[in-house]
């Protein structure tokens, strides 16, 4: 029987099991955005970046704060960047691999 932790990980990965939401994520490094700015960046319909926003939030990656009628989000644990910049340096050593390896076939032929 998985433990509270394995599910819990496990809800955190499928929340990052999404371009949209990585790239929100992506997004929000600097600070707190806008909903109408992540929607101009990103050149998604608002119905898409708010059901995106919608998971982030209910699984506790993002928070949102209301001025108004505008509402802004923010990344609640910045360290989950170091997660996805973890992410980032193993995709780049798979491109390096994989340009070795083509290399290397094209030297064959």
């Amino acid at each position: 029987m998985p433990s509270a932790l394995h599910r819990y990980k496990a809800e955190f990965f499928k929340a990052l099991a999404h371009p949209l939401r990585l790239a929100i994520l992506d997004a929000l490094r600097e600070g707190e955005r806008s909903v109408s700015s992540l929607q101009r960046e990103l050149s998604v319909p608002q119905s898409a970046l708010s059901r995106q926003l919608a998971l982030l939030r209910e699984r506790g990656l993002v928070e949102a704060r209301r001025e108004g009628q505008m509402v802004y989000y923010r990344p609640r644990d910045p360290e989950v960047y170091a997660f996805l910049d973890l992410g980032r340096r193993i995709f780049a050593r798979h491109l390096e691999a994989e340009r070795d390896r083509l290399a290397a076939l094209k030297e064959e032929t």
